[in-house]
């Protein structure tokens, strides 16, 4: 079985330790900029997002738990919620990589999905890198559809080394 809870403190920097180098890998392969750049711009991101951490007003983070002989953290689950048109937007969704390509991306959306409905929300949206097929892949088994693309065009000369 799938459940939540809110993320502490402490679990906030476990959760920075994965999603920091895993955005920022995301940023340096779509929009074409050096390693230490899309680092840089990941945690300055993160820091605008979520400058007090899993307490930021408006935003919630969860730890994703899988209830085997006890409750164990599977992944995280970032999202903020928009009452006046009763969505959610998934910022962030990971099942840590132990626990790939065992279903518990799948469960773990149908359990959000109740979740969210039980609060009265209508509508989950989320954006996926491009190049991310297994994400995709959960996604759309989970009955999500594109609805868009995000595209990009550097048009700075790149910094060159000195």
């Amino acid at each position: 079985m799938i459940s939540f809870r809110p993320m502490s403190q402490a679990e906030f920097t476990d959760y920075l330790a994965y999603f920091v180098p895993d955005y920022a890998a995301e940023i340096a392969q779509n929009y074409a900029l050096p390693a230490a750049e899309a680092r840089t711009r990941a945690e300055s991101e993160i820091g605008q997002d979520l400058p007090q951490g899993p307490q930021t007003p408006g935003q919630t983070l969860f730890c994703i738990l899988k209830e085997t002989s006890g409750a164990h953290i599977v992944g995280y689950i970032w999202f903020r919620s928009d009452t006046i048109r009763r969505s959610v937007f998934v910022c962030d969704f990971c099942i840590l990589p132990q626990y790939r390509g065992k279903g518990c991306g799948h469960k773990a959306l149908a359990a959000f999905e109740r979740l969210i409905r039980d609060q009265g929300f209508d509508e989950i949206r989320l954006r996926v890198a491009a190049d991310n097929a297994r994400a995709q892949h959960v996604y759309a088994a989970g009955g999500f559809r594109v609805t868009g693309l995000n595209m990009a065009k550097r048009i700075a000369e790149p910094a060159k080394p000195d």
